[in-house]
C-alpha cells in the first residue's frame, strides 16, 4: 500500500501517520507538509524508524514537485493540510483561500490525471454554520460556513465532491468534531488554557463563554480516518464527532481544576466576529455504515491531554520561545503571540 499524507507534521496529520505506522507498519507513506508556523519537526519524532516512511518539504500547491509522486501511482491521498484558525483566517483569509482551496483543487487535480484510487478529504464541522440549542448537523445540512476559514473548508469539500461527480474519482469527505491530543498548537483552545495555566498567565475568553463545541480525542478522529479510507463509500461524506459537547467556560473550569489553578485567571474580552454560538455532530452514518464510534471519555481524555502537556514542557515552551512567531511575521506579514 503507497499512500500520500499532507499536513503530516501538524496535529492532527502527525497524530494520524503515528498511528497509522504503528497498525501498518510495512505501508509506503509520503509525508507532505510545507512546515509552515503550525508544523512542527519535533511532531514527527520517531516515523524514520518505518522503512518506507519518507518526509518532503512541499506545498501542496508546488504542482512540479508533487507531480512525481502521483505519476509513481498511489492507492490514497489523505489531505489534512490546511490553515485551520479561525482567528487567523479573518486577518488574512487570502491564505486561507490559497492552501484550503486552492492546494485542494491542485491534489484533485493530480489524483484524478493520474487515476488515485481513494481520495480523502478531512473536513470541519464548521462548514455546517451554526446551531441553536436543539439539533445536530447531519451529512445532508447545508453549507453555510461563518468564518473565512469555513468558507475556505466548503470551497475545498465542494471541488472534491464536483471531482467525483464530473471526473469520477474516489472521493471521501470527513467532517470532525473540535480535536484536543497531544501535539496540538498552542494558539488553540485547550493548550493555550493550558499552557497559560501553568504560566499563571490570563487565560481569554470570547463574549460569555458559553459558545458550544462537540470535542473529540485525536486518536478517535484518527481511527475513525482509517475506517473511512478502507470502508467508505466514493462520493460520501461523514460526521465524526463523539457527543462531547460542553461549553468553552466548562473546558476551561475543567482544565483549570486539573491543575490546580484559580478562575481568577479567566478574563472576558470581546467576542470573536461572526462566532458561531453551537455545534454538535449525528454520527448516525459512520456509525451504521462503517461500525465507528468514539471511545475515549471526554473527562479522561482531558486529564491524558493535560498530563502530555505537563510532560512535554520543552515542545511548547520551544514553540513560544520565537522560532515560529519569526517564521510567522517574516511570511505572514503579523505575529504571532505567546497566547
Amino acid at each position: 500500500m503507497r499512500i500520500m499524507v499532507t499536513g503530516g507534521a501538524g496535529f492532527i496529520g502527525s497524530n494520524f501517520i503515528r498511528w497509522f505506522l504503528r497498525r501498518y507498519p510495512e505501508t509506503d507513506l509520503i509525508n507532505i507538509d510545507l512546515l509552515t508556523y503550525a508544523g512542527n519537526v519535533a511532531n514527527m519524532k520517531g516515523f524514520k524508524a518505518y522503512s518506507g516512511y519518507r518526509f518532503v518539504h512541499a506545498d501542496i500547491n508546488d504542482r512540479r514537485k508533487l507531480e512525481p509522486f502521483f505519476a509513481e501511482g498511489l492507492n490514497a491521498v489523505i489531505n489534512f493540510a490546511a490553515e485551520s484558525h479561525v482567528d487567523r483566517s479573518i486577518d488574512a483569509p487570502v491564505i486561507f483561500a490559497r492552501t484550503n482551496i486552492d492546494g485542494t483543487l491542485n491534489l484533485l487535480s493530480l489524483a484524478q490525471r493520474y487515476g488515485v484510487k481513494s481520495f480523502l478529504q478531512i473536513s470541519t464541522d464548521e462548514v455546517y454554520g451554526t446551531l441553536g440549542a436543539e439539533g445536530l448537523f447531519t451529512e445532508e445540512w447545508p453549507l453555510a460556513p461563518n468564518s473565512p476559514y469555513a468558507a475556505s473548508k466548503a470551497g475545498a469539500d465542494l471541488l472534491a465532491l464536483a471531482f467525483h461527480t464530473t471526473y469520477g474519482l474516489p472521493v471521501l469527505i470527513t467532517r470532525c468534531a473540535n480535536n484536543y491530543g497531544p501535539y496540538q498548537f498552542p494558539e488553540k483552545l485547550i493548550p493555550l488554557v493550558v499552557i497559560n495555566a501553568l504560566r499563571e498567565e490570563v487565560i481569554p475568553v470570547y463574549g460569555d463563554g458559553l459558545q458550544v463545541r462537540d470535542w473529540i480525542h485525536v486518536e478517535d478522529h484518527c481511527h475513525a480516518v482509517e475506517r473511512v479510507l478502507f470502508h467508505g463509500r466514493p462520493g460520501q461524506v461523514y460526521n465524526i464527532g463523539a457527543r462531547g459537547e460542553k461549553t468553552n467556560l466548562e473546558v476551561i473550569r475543567a482544565i483549570l481544576q486539573l491543575v490546580g489553578k484559580p478562575e481568577s485567571l479567566i478574563r472576558f474580552v470581546a467576542d470573536r466576529p461572526g462566532h458561531d454560538r453551537r455545534y454538535g455532530l449525528a454520527v448516525d452514518k459512520i456509525r451504521s455504515e462503517i461500525g465507528w464510534e468514539a471511545q475515549i471519555e471526554f473527562g479522561e481524555g482531558l486529564r491524558q491531554t493535560v498530563g502530555w502537556y505537563l510532560e512535554h514542557q520543552p515542545w511548547w515552551q520551544g514553540i513560544l520561545s520565537g522560532e515560529y512567531k519569526d517564521f510567522y511575521q517574516r511570511n505572514y506579514g503579523f505575529r504571532l503571540e505567546g497566547n
